[in-house]
Order: C-alpha cells, then sequence, then structure tokens
C-alpha cells in the first residue's frame, strides 16, 4: 500500500544493503551481550523499503529501540555457547538525495553562526527550542573531537575572514584531501587528531573526526555521520562482492539549508551514492556493532563484509 507521505517523496536509486559481521572465538564463549547500529535511517530522502536483522546463534534477548540521536539500535544476548557469531543487517532502501550546487547555498557567515548558537538566536538559526540542543549539544568536545593547539592550527587558515559557512566547509574537505593521505589500517579508532596531523595519514573516521573538530572549535554544529557509500569498480572490472565498507562523514548545520552533509575523504558532498546509518557526537554514539563476551580464551577480531548495490543485482551476502 501506497501512504500519502510515500506518493510524496520522490523516487531515487534504489539499493540492496547488506552487512555482515563474524567472530571466530578461539575458545567457546559463554555468553555475548551487544548492541547494533546496522539499521538505516528512514528519511525524506532516503526512504527504507525493508529491513531485517538476525544473529546466529539465536538470541535469548533481544530488543530494538530509538536512541537519543534517532537511530535504530538493536541488543541482543546470546547465552547458549559458541565459538562463532554471526550478525547480518539486510536492507533495502530507496535514495533520492541530490548533492546541493555551491550557488544553491545560503551565503550565511560563520561567525554569524557561532554567534547564533551562542546566544540562542532561534531566528538566524532557522530551527526551535529543541533544534537549539541539538546545535549546541554539536559545538561540545565529545569522546574522540578534542579542542587541542594542533587542532587549531590546522583549522585556522580555512576560517581566517569571515567567509560564508559554505565556503568554509568546502575548502576544509578540499584540504584534507590534499594535504592528508587515505591509508587503510594506519590509525584506529582511538587515534586523536594530533596523532593524525603528525602522521599525515588515516581513514575516513579520522578525516571526519578532525574537520567536526575544526568547525567545533569556531563554534559551529557539525555532528558524525555514519553509513555507507556504493562502490564503482573500474572500468571492465567486475565489483568485488562483500569488498564494501561502513564509511563515516561530516554534517554541518547550515541556517537556511539545515544539515549540510559533506564527505572530507572524497572531498564533496553527499548524494544518492550514500546510505545513512544514523548521526552522532563521534564514532562512540554510532559504532555498527559493540559488545562484550564471557570465555575462558581470548577475543577475536571482526571479518567485515558490506555489499551495497543496485536493486535486483547478482545475488550477494
Amino acid at each position: 500500500m501506497t501512504t500519502t507521505d510515500d506518493a510524496a517523496r520522490p523516487a531515487g536509486r534504489a539499493y540492496d544493503l547488506v552487512h555482515r559481521t563474524t567472530y571466530e572465538y578461539p575458545a567457546p564463549v559463554t555468553d555475548s551481550y551487544g548492541r547494533t547500529t546496522m539499521t538505516p535511517r528512514d528519511l525524506p530522502d532516503q526512504r527504507l523499503v525493508t529491513t531485517s536483522l538476525t544473529v546466529d546463534p539465536v538470541p535469548a534477548d533481544t530488543q530494538t529501540h530509538v536512541d537519543w540521536f534517532g537511530s535504530t539500535t538493536t541488543y541482543f544476548g546470546v547465552t547458549a555457547p559458541h565459538t562463532r557469531l554471526v550478525v547480518t543487517s539486510r536492507s533495502t532502501l530507496e535514495v533520492s538525495r541530490v548533492a546541493p550546487a555551491r550557488a544553491d547555498l545560503p551565503d550565511v557567515r560563520w561567525r554569524g553562526v557561532a554567534r547564533a548558537v551562542a546566544a540562542g538566536d532561534l531566528g538566524t538559526l532557522h530551527t526551535d527550542a529543541s533544534g537549539l540542543v541539538a546545535l549546541r549539544e554539536a559545538v561540545l568536545p565529545s569522546v574522540h573531537v578534542t579542542f587541542v593547539d594542533e587542532m587549531r592550527a590546522w583549522a585556522a587558515p580555512s576560517f581566517a575572514e569571515d567567509r560564508p559557512l559554505a565556503d568554509v566547509v568546502l575548502d576544509l574537505l578540499h584540504r584534507v584531501r590534499t594535504e592528508l593521505t587515505y591509508r587503510s589500517g594506519s590509525t584506529t579508532v582511538h587515534t586523536t587528531q594530533a596523532q593524525l596531523l603528525a602522521q599525515g595519514t588515516g581513514v575516513c573516521q579520522d578525516f571526519a573526526h578532525l574537520v567536526i573538530a575544526a568547525l567545533r572549535l569556531h563554534g559551529v554544529p557539525a555532528r558524525y555521520a555514519s553509513g555507507y557509500i556504493e562502490t564503482r569498480p573500474r572500468p571492465g572490472r567486475a565489483k568485488l562482492r562483500g569488498a564494501d565498507a561502513s564509511h563515516a562523514w561530516v554534517s554541518v548545520w547550515l541556517p537556511g539549508h539545515g544539515w549540510l552533509e559533506a564527505d572530507p575523504t572524497n572531498d564533496q558532498l553527499v548524494d544518492d551514492r550514500y546510505v545513512v546509518l544514523g548521526w552522532g557526537r563521534d564514532y562512540h554514539d554510532v559504532p555498527p556493532l559493540r559488545g562484550v563476551i564471557f570465555t575462558e580464551g581470548g577475543g577475536a577480531s571482526p571479518r567485515v563484509e558490506v555489499d551495497l548495490v543496485p536493486a535486483g543485482s547478482d545475488p550477494f551476502l
């Protein structure tokens, strides 16, 4: 059945999405408790058609709820002894998101945005009282976003003048792409912005935290976006099954536009190639999977497989 809301949403790119995480343990695990954030958001420009989450072995207890940030999270408890744990999320969705052209974005200045947030000027910010709470939360330091001298020095050139906030964001994206190198495995979830700048290499998560820190340091609301991006093989090459990965980018409050989604890793604004899982202050708020286990042996590193493919493609994960 088509509802009025569904009919009002523009058609977009249709995707099948699978995100599977597998743990192989060296010794039996007696109990495993986890929390997932693996269900894509249902948004005006991202329609969630179907979704399911399975855990193997079957959990004794499971519960799904929507957290403070609006993300759908699922808790589970596996109490049967096991040496292998597999968590799989499957979704079909339609994404109609269009990346805005710079000419279509408001020319509001970044200092004005920072002053409005500090003063609680709802009119200038184009929001209500509940929205102001979210904006003020998005200018604070957090677990993975710190305000340090190295960070301030790196950000300074982009904020040298009271330029339009849209230009500041685009400049930060370009600087990440040209001044830093993407290198898988060069950082961990605990890498700080100071360490990233010192070594000059990182991954999408690090680049998102870096830009978020730069904006928050100057009083501009910014949040962490977790999701996926469709990867396309080189001409003549087949797409590798399960080789996609989770992705991270930045969401910046731009009065007159709303939250502007921007990808520092690829130096571009977000369009219909991206799927949003959720937003938070940083990675700590929206990890795909976290939990604890009880075992006499050691833990295990996860094997993560992701497929984001056009709907109706060949069978996948």
